[in-house]
């Protein structure tokens, strides 16, 4: 389904996981009312690195990378396409060196040099830029910033309107009268306004807090302690850079008084560096930049040797050429013609487009609703299509006429009653014959499923997506369509307005319904067609058919059954927790002397490191101490009392408001119960997540947790049944890492983490230390997530060298276990991703990253994920046995939430014993692996009791 901001009504069943490339380039225009020519300046830079880090890696037929050539030329025929401008230029940096190095030979320098995969496509951008007839400009000894700078200069001086097609915060100190930026990832224009609200200051006095506050990217190095918050208000105190140097000796901190200055010489140097040059000398000036047509033959000779061929053909019509020239359609990658989408308001339309799926046996659905809950949602449309470029929108719950507007008379636009047009569409929608083809189908399943329509069979191209390129990219139905079809989607807000004038669905105009829904049908059923074959291909249909699609249908019954909860019982603890809170609030300001605002970490940071002086703080870029929870771990195990309470604070804050307060106001007042939404396209592992609320992380090991638990109640005469794996993950790196001596102890039933403490620090099992014990859980558990001796150290409260020290001695006794993360590691920098015992590829793209702290987050990933990955297929596969088995044996059982390796179940009080057992048939006998899996189940009246 398509993303909505929150109590924004959606408009169809697109995904809602979206990228931060979802942001649609809006028409670059000089304001309304000026006069003169109006010239666009492109800072190349920041789209070769984005479209580079958000395209999947992508070859042409010699080897060659070329994802970000590829992401570069669709931005260049979407600005042209759309843009209307009179002169344009692609600006680049010449080289690494610019005349700010030989004023300060450490400019830049700590800059990673770019991935090897992107050098190769430098020229190759430029190349494209040349290729759609734009003038591409650089120049030695100069940086792109300054050659804009300088054309800006020229613009304005010819009385020309300037848009800066970037959001580097470098190029704010050019924005003014006539000059303005653009940041097409966010879609918002950059004036004075933003300028100010990033940095305080006007773009005239950009410059000056640069100066003071330095840059640590650019190695610009400004004024030890001052940030970009502070550098504005000493310049709005004093006027600019030289009239603070000037009065440093009226600051009243002592610290930063010293260190304005002592470093005033750094200051004006890191002005010199950060200010642009606008002088640079360039050929022709603005006559180069003027607009020109692209030759089609050169332009679409250069996509070709690229291996684009979608761009080739829309790069083909946007210029006139026809399809004559055109290569023939290679699949589903191809755009068809121009889209036809009707307009379905009369019952033989509908009936002839039945008519249709019944004969293609496959068709493209989504619909229309009013909400991204599901089982609160009403249906306003449906869309279909059987063919690319083919759709329709049958609309069902408008209420507003064609131009947005009531009707005069109070009347619907015309459209097919509900009742008649479900009952059409019921037969095709559960025909075994007629596959139906969705994106996140579910949504749209559950939908229908309230109108007493069951779905079936279904496909999903984001779950199709997700098999294939999980971990690479996100899976929504808008970026897939540009990353595979080439397209650019309409945006919910395209037709349905933004801010205070949105309007929900409903209101929409019917043809422009029509478009943005048969659009999400037709780009669906095209994915769809790209997609499926790549299964067996890349020998992935066994996961996709076996795990992932028969697991929706178990998920919508899941999410429709709910699970109920103690409204009264919620209201007692939010009651509860807000007593607290307000007590702890209390202390917490006697403590610090006065009141101050405890969720603020700037005021908390002031407050522990300034005023208290507990500890050294450390500041973020923002210029503000951190406080998050290690900071203040560790100054609360060194017995200081405000972080501590601060952190009793933080923790009944969450409990409130994200549980207490949250699950009340979530539950749906037809069924009493709580409906959770299930994201089967999120974990690169294939964990679900859950959503609305979220049921996933609700605390287990507090007090407080397990009171939020106990207020999960099972219906009157039932009981809530937990069905949880024992160590599943131990268990599958035993097995997995083929690790003898942990396999015997499975299998032989011993204590594992006691066993590991006796082996690891070499004590006696029995009359062990629980000390010893919990650290040998904690190395369990931390090598399989690839922990480092820093991590497992501060884990443990003990030094990194100790940690290490109890890393090496769990190697030594169990060599398997370093062969395993080792081998794991040399694979995945092979091929890019790890795999789990079911096939599924965990994707980790940073794995050959040559930032160390990056690279080694993906190797920890890579350690864990076959393991995660591998215990989230199985209790996928148990979940989709479980109702066949529960039916079979007669048992009124319904499953309800699913925790990771844990099933919880609403069965009959009379039935609980029998429903544990076929739960733990089930889940135990799912895989077969040298390891036994257990399951441990436990009921009660309430989820706490279950436990």
């Amino acid at each position: 389904m398509r993303a909505r901001a929150p109590g924004i009504s959606p408009g169809g069943a697109r995904d809602a996981a979206r990228s931060d490339s979802d942001a649609a380039m809006s028409p670059v225009t000089p304001p309304a009312g000026k006069r003169g020519e109006h010239v666009i300046l492109i800072d190349a830079s920041g789209f070769i690195f984005r479209a580079f880090y958000a395209l999947p890696p992508m070859t042409r037929g010699d080897g060659t990378p070329v994802n970000a050539v590829y992401g570069f030329a669709n931005m260049l025929m979407k600005l042209l396409a759309e843009v209307s401008a009179d002169r344009i230029a692609v600006i680049f940096d010449a080289s690494g060196r610019s005349f700010r190095n030989d004023l300060y030979d450490q400019y830049k320098a700590n800059r990673p040099p770019p991935p090897d995969e992107l050098v190769p496509q430098f020229p190759l951008v430029r190349e494209a830029a040349r290729a759609f007839n734009l003038a591409c400009i650089e120049r030695e000894g100069f940086e792109a910033d300054d050659i804009i700078a300088t054309y800006a200069r020229l613009a304005r001086a010819a009385g020309a309107e300037v848009t800066i097609l970037s959001s580097d915060k470098d190029l704010m100190q050019l924005v003014g009268e006539g000059v303005t930026m653009y940041d097409d990832l966010k879609g918002r224009s950059i004036g004075v306004a933003e300028v100010r609200e990033k940095f305080g200051v006007g773009p005239e006095r950009v410059v000056d807090v640069q100066a003071l506050a330095g840059d640590s990217t650019d190695n610009v190095p400004g004024v030890p302690g001052v940030g970009v918050k502070t550098a504005a208000e000493l310049i709005n105190r004093f006027g600019d850079l030289d009239a603070v140097l000037a009065h440093a000796g009226e600051i009243t901190q002592p610290k930063r008084r010293q260190n304005l200055i002592e470093h005033a010489d750094l200051a004006r140097l890191s002005r010199e560096l950060v200010r642009l040059r606008d002088d640079v000398p360039l050929d022709g000036g603005l006559d180069e930049l003027a607009v020109r047509p692209p030759e089609i033959e050169t332009l679409a000779g250069f996509l070709r040797a690229q291996d684009f061929r979608s761009i080739v053909t829309r790069v083909e019509k946007w210029l006139g050429a026809g399809a004559g020239g055109a290569e023939e359609p290679r699949g589903a990658e191809e755009p068809p013609a121009e889209p036809v989408y009707e307009l379905v308001q009369e019952r033989a339309a509908l009936e002839r487009w039945l008519a249709l799926a019944a004969r293609a046996g496959v068709v493209a659905v989504d619909t229309e609703t009013t909400s991204l809950d599901a089982m609160r949602a009403r249906l306003v449309g449906v869309s279909l299509s059987v063919e690319p470029g083919r759709a329709c929108y049958v609309p069902l719950g408008h209420g507003a006429a064609g131009d947005g507007e009531l009707a005069l008379d109070g009347a619907r636009p015309r459209q097919i009653a509900l009742d008649e047009a479900l009952g059409l569409l019921k037969p095709m929608l559960e025909d075994p014959a007629v596959l139906k083809v969705g994106h996140n189908i579910k949504y749209d399943m559950e939908v229908l499923a309230g109108y007493g329509i069951e779905v079936a069979p279904v496909d999903d191209t984001m779950l199709l997506s997700y098999v294939l390129e999980g971990g690479l990219h996100g899976h929504g139905l808008d970026e897939l369509a540009r990353l595979h079809l080439g397209v650019e989607p309409i945006t919910f807000k395209q037709v349905a307005g933004t801010g205070k004038d949105q309007v929900t669905f409903d209101k929409v105009p019917l043809e422009a319904a029509r478009d943005y829904a048969a659009e999400d049908a037709d780009l669906t059923g095209r994915l769809h067609r790209a997609l499926k074959p790549r299964l067996v291909t890349e020998r992935m249909a066994a996961l996709y058919e076996t795990i992932e699609r028969p697991l929706i249908p178990v998920l919508v019954e899941m999410e429709r059954a709910g699970v109920k909860l103690d409204r009264a019982a919620l209201a007692r603890l939010s009651r509860d927790f807000a007593g607290r809170i307000a007590k702890l609030e209390d202390e917490i300001h006697k403590l610090a002397g006065h009141a101050f605002t405890i969720g603020s970490h700037k005021q908390l940071g002031e407050v522990l490191f300034d005023e208290m002086g507990l500890a050294r703080g450390r500041k973020g870029k923002s210029g503000a101490y951190s406080t998050d929870a290690s900071v203040l771990e560790t100054m609360a195990a060194q017995g200081h009392e405000l972080p501590a309470r601060v952190l009793d604070w933080r923790h009944l804050d969450k409990l409130k408001s994200t549980y207490s307060d949250t699950l009340i106001e979530r539950i749906n007042p037809e069924t009493g119960r709580v409906h959770t939404s299930y994201h089967m396209a999120g974990a690169s592992t294939g964990r679900l997540a859950s959503s609305d609320p979220n049921l996933q992380n609700i605390p287990i090991r507090t007090e407080d947790g397990r009171k939020i638990r106990r207020a999960f109640i099972a219906e009157p005469d039932h009981k809530l049944l937990s069905a949880d794996y024992s160590q599943i993950e131990l268990r599958l790196a035993a097995h997995i890492a083929d690790v003898e001596p942990l396999k015997q102890a499975f299998r032989d039933g011993i204590d594992i983490h006691a066993m590991t403490a006796s082996q690891v620090f070499g004590v006696a099992v029995e009359g062990m230390d629980p000390m010893l014990r919990r650290r040998a859980k904690a190395i369990n558990f931390g090598i399989i997530y690839g922990i480092s001796p820093f991590g497992l150290g501060r884990q443990l409260g003990v030094p990194q060298g100790e940690a290490r020290a109890y890393i090496e001695a769990y190697f030594e006794r169990y060599p398997g276990i370093r062969d395993y993360m080792e081998r794991t590691k040399a694979f995945c920098r092979k091929h890019g991703f790890v795999t789990t015992l079911y096939g599924r590829r965990c994707h980790m793209p940073g794995i050959n990253d040559k930032n160390p702290a990056r690279r080694g987050f993906m190797e920890r990933a890579a350690i864990n994920a076959p393991l995660q990955g591998t215990a989230a297929d199985i209790i996928k596969r148990a979940m989709i046995r479980m109702p066949a088995a529960l039916a079979e044996q007669g048992l009124g059982a319904r499953m309800l939430p699913q925790v990771h390796d844990e099933l919880v179940f609403e069965a009959p009080e009379d039935e609980v014993e029998e429903t544990a057992a076929v739960a733990r048939r089930v889940m135990e006998g799912v895989a077969h692996l040298s390891v036994r899996l257990v399951v441990d189940t436990a009921a009660g009246p309430t989820w706490a009791d279950a436990h």
